[in-house]
């Protein structure tokens, strides 16, 4: 009787484990827009419990979160496209004249440096202006012929298309797991416990706190970098580059430091044309801002709901994008501190 039993449950756990398997191996592409959907409504579980506090039914607070939702992804994307796409018929022309004329001339901050500002003066005239400057740019970007570019151009559209549909199915899923997710909640509860005995539910509680908390302290802090930087752009030179300027400062600023790469160039563009208190100034601010944001903000907002320390948090975002790609901005840290909660768990004295 015992030999049964035990072939029994070896049976049962080979067919979990088979079905688990062929179940993760078919969705695979689809694992990413699973997984932004559960990121996604972990962040905003709070505003889909007011809605049902105030008496809205389960299939209308579904459609009315997701449309939400949609409309604060999607119109952001569309705009940055349609800015870029106006941008990019500017740049053409400064393109042409680049690859024509070289850099221009140096610009006039370059003359007060001391010691040796007359020599990066000379460097620039020999080797960013005139026919060096156009050789120059011509070895870089030579190779670049008609096929290549048809080429690059179908590898975008391909990978365009993906993230389309990537978007689409997210928030599908979306769409069912506010109507259901209380469901999904307490049955993944008794899964847990049952497994994990309570341990289980705490730790799936640091989980959800941890994507909660990174959401928060990336994309809304970025947001607001986006803002003030944005107001920046706009009062140092970059005026009608500001609205593009500003919404790639927030995309690139959830990543913690990404700002910087923003707002770095954009105060060397505004050195090579001779703007120099304004490079000065959009320099000091951006760095004034990120600064605060990453040291002050941000470990405020994620460390302080999942205890975890900033060295951990930075970790979790980094090693979770090179893992995850982009949604592992949230899972990293979610994994982190589930494995700290672990450890925890298991330093605390036997009672």
């Amino acid at each position: 009787m015992n030999a049964d039993w035990d072939i029994q449950r070896i049976a049962r756990a080979a067919l979990i484990v088979a079905v688990v398997f062929l179940s993760v191996w078919m969705l695979w592409r689809f694992l990413p827009a699973l997984a932004w959907a559960g990121v996604l409504a972990i962040a905003t579980w709070p505003l889909r419990q007011w809605f049902a506090r105030r008496g809205f039914g389960k299939t209308a607070i579904a459609i009315l979160l997701t449309l939400i939702l949609a409309t604060v992804v999607v119109l952001p994307l569309v705009r940055l496209g349609v800015e870029a796409a106006h941008e990019g018929h500017a740049i053409g022309p400064q393109a042409s004249d680049l690859f024509k004329n070289g850099f221009g001339a140096p610009p006039a901050l370059l003359g007060h440096v001391p010691v040796i500002g007359d020599r990066m003066i000379a460097w620039w005239q020999d080797y960013l202006t005139g026919k060096r400057a156009t050789d120059l740019l011509g070895a870089l970007f030579g190779r670049v012929n008609t096929g290549n570019l048809l080429g690059l151009t179908r590898t975008l559209g391909t990978e365009l298309v993906s993230r389309l549909t990537i978007l689409v199915f997210a928030l599908l899923t979306l769409f069912f797991l506010y109507r259901d997710g209380q469901i999904v909640m307490d049955e993944g509860h008794a899964i847990a416990d049952r497994l994990f005995g309570p341990p289980g539910a705490r730790l799936a509680k640091d989980a959800v706190a941890a994507v909660r908390a990174t959401v928060n302290g990336l994309v809304l802090v970025g947001l607001a970098e986006g803002v003030l930087l944005g107001i920046a752009y706009a009062l140092t030179g970059l005026a009608s580059q500001a609205v593009l300027l500003g919404l790639l400062t927030a995309v690139l600023a959830t990543v913690p430091f990404g700002a910087a790469v923003v707002f770095v160039l954009c105060a060397l563009y505004l050195f090579a044309e001779s703007y120099t208190t304004g490079a000065i100034a959009l320099l000091v601010v951006g760095f004034v801002v990120t600064f605060v944001a990453d040291h002050f903000v941000r470990p405020i907002l994620i460390g302080s709901t999942t205890r975890l320390p900033f060295l951990w948090v930075l970790l979790g975002i980094f090693a979770g994008i090179e893992s995850f790609g982009l949604v592992g901005l949230f899972l990293g840290p979610a994994i982190i501190a589930v494995l700290l909660a672990i450890w925890r768990e298991a330093a605390q004295p036997n009672a």
